[in-house]
Order: C-alpha cells, then structure tokens, then sequence
C-alpha cells in the first residue's frame, strides 16, 4: 500500500481497536518498543501508525507524518518504509518520500522520479513528525530509499539504497549524519552492490544473474559484538531476505554476504527489536493475493542473537 500526505490529510480514517497484527495491512513494518509509555509502536509504509501494549491487539491507524514541509517532494508524495528510532531523548521518523511529478532520469525509456530517504522528529513516539531541518539529507539526482539509522562511536549515519531502477545493479550506502540529525555530512560510501549476493538471483535472456534490487537495510550487533545487516532482495519472482556482516565490525565493512537467505520464502524488508520482556524479534512482511488486490501483512519471527550469527528460531506466536 502506497499512501500520498495529501491523501492521509484528506482521507477520514477511522481508528480500530482490538486489532490482530495478521489482520493489518501493512507493508516495510518497524516496531518501536518504547520503554518511557510501555507501549509497541507500528509504523511502515503509509504515514500511519498503530499502537499496542502486548503485541497481539493493536489500535489504529494514526496519521503520524506531516511532509507538506519537504519543499522537494511536492503536495502529495507516497510515503514508504518509514521506520521509528528514538535517539538523544528525541523520536525520530526515517522514510522515504516520492515526488512523482518530478522527474530526475530517464533510464531505458524509464523515467525516475525524485525518490529520497528523510528525517523527521517529534517529542512523542506517536508523533507527529515534522521535518528536523530544511536541508536535503542525499544527493538530488539520485533515486534513493529506504534509510535507516545507526550509530557508531557516538556518531550517527544513515544506511541506504541507491535504487536499481536508476543505476542498474543496486547499491547499499552510508553517510553521516549532524549530530541533531538535521542533515548530512560529506558524501556517501558504498558499502556493496546488489550482485554481491549470492542467495539473489534472476532470469535475463535465459541466463540466471544476480538479482539487481537492493531493500530494506537494518543493522544489529550479536551476542560477539558482531555488525550484521538484513536486507531484501528477490529469489526470480520471490521476495526473499538475507544477511551480510562486517568483517571489521565496523560500518564501513568490507561487508560478506551469508550463502543462504534467513527467513522463508515472501518474507522481507525485516527490522529487528526487544520485547519489553527480553525476546529479540523481526518484524517483517509477507505477500499474497486477496480478492484480487496484491496485499502485504506483518509478521513477527523470534530470533537468536547471543552467539556469532542472527538465528531464525521461528514464527512467533503472541500469547
């Protein structure tokens, strides 16, 4: 589901209570577990959120993202993987925002829009989100997405996609950040292609490839102090998540990539979180036909992180 501001603004929304997770749509879900209300936060592509106290009944949706003040992406840009992350006593609101009345290239007859990771924050984990600052966070000519937040020796960076639809073999990327987050510093560092993958794969012409789509970063240490990075690509027509990890435990890499992927086939774009009780999960979502309309549903997958590798244990089954 793909929501433009202008829609959100005009739309009457009714707010459901008693919600099961499989019964939202939603797709790219990122959970926030705040411990200051004691409260789940739900956000994703859209511009709404959902609230929940134990993860099994949620309540919603809430209009949460005010884009109007991104002078770059016009009156009614869709919104897509927005993710939550509190940060310096502050809540902060990464997403991507796409103009489709601008044009930046022209690829294969293609043309591409202005596509591009923001930041926006708020004093309360539900918002509402305003931009932090007036400046641009990546480059203007290129189709970016996805971003999402990490830190590193206290400094804090944005990991991103530089899309396939623009360059051909998609990359992953990093750029630093202010220290409010209000914009970025210096230019970006490639972190890997796409190709670098050997668990993606697709058909051209006959000969199978590496797929081409880079998807949905988020990063996470293991129990060793391991960096890690799930991200999403696709397996020919299924979407499929793997793992890659630094072989200096650093951000800059150099990045490996594990040979298999880690969750089961049509489950993607994950992010990873703790439970007020402890358990380590992925929120991540599924595809599937439903009268007719291409749906995407959340999922909840406990996983192990104390040894040297993310383990998927499983579904988790909320009590």
């Amino acid at each position: 589901m793909t929501i433009g501001f202008g829609q959100l603004a005009t739309a009457q929304w009714k707010v459901r209570e008693n919600i099961p997770l499989d019964s939202i749509r939603l797709s790219d879900p990122c959970i926030l577990a705040d411990h200051k209300t004691e409260m789940y936060y739900m956000t994703g592509t859209g511009g709404l959120l959902w609230k929940s106290k134990d993860l099994k009944a949620w309540t919603g949706p809430f209009r949460v993202a005010e884009a109007s003040e991104i002078p770059w992406a016009g009156e009614r840009p869709a919104i897509w993987a927005a993710e939550l992350h509190e940060y310096m006593g502050k809540y902060y609101y990464f997403a991507t925002f796409t103009n489709q009345r601008t044009i930046i290239d022209t690829v294969d007859d293609t043309e591409v829009p202005r596509r591009a990771s923001h930041v926006l924050v708020s004093d309360q984990p539900d918002g509402s989100y305003r931009p932090v600052g007036e400046e641009d966070y990546l480059p203007g000519n290129w189709a970016t997405l996805d971003g999402t937040f990490w830190v590193e020796d206290e400094v804090p960076y944005m990991v991103f996609c530089h899309e396939w639809l623009q360059v051909g073999d998609g990359t992953m990327e990093m750029i630093r950040l202010k220290p409010d987050l209000s914009g970025a510093i210096g230019k970006s560092k490639l972190l890997f292609k796409a190709s670098a993958s050997p668990w993606s794969r697709r058909k051209v012409d006959g000969e199978v490839t590496p797929s081409q789509v880079t998807d949905g970063p988020y990063l996470f240490r293991t129990g060793t102090d391991r960096l890690g990075m799930i991200w999403t690509s696709w397996i020919y027509d299924v979407y499929t998540q793997g793992v890659a990890y630094s072989e200096t435990g650093k951000l800059e890499g150099p990045w490996t990539q594990e040979e298999e992927p880690i969750t089961p086939p049509n489950y993607g774009h994950g992010m990873l979180f703790q439970t007020f009780d402890g358990i380590w999960l992925m929120a991540a979502h599924s595809h599937r036909e439903e009268n007719g309309r291409y749906i995407r549903i959340p999922h909840l997958f406990e996983v192990d992180l104390s040894d040297d590798k993310l383990e998927v244990v499983g579904p988790f089954e909320v009590d």
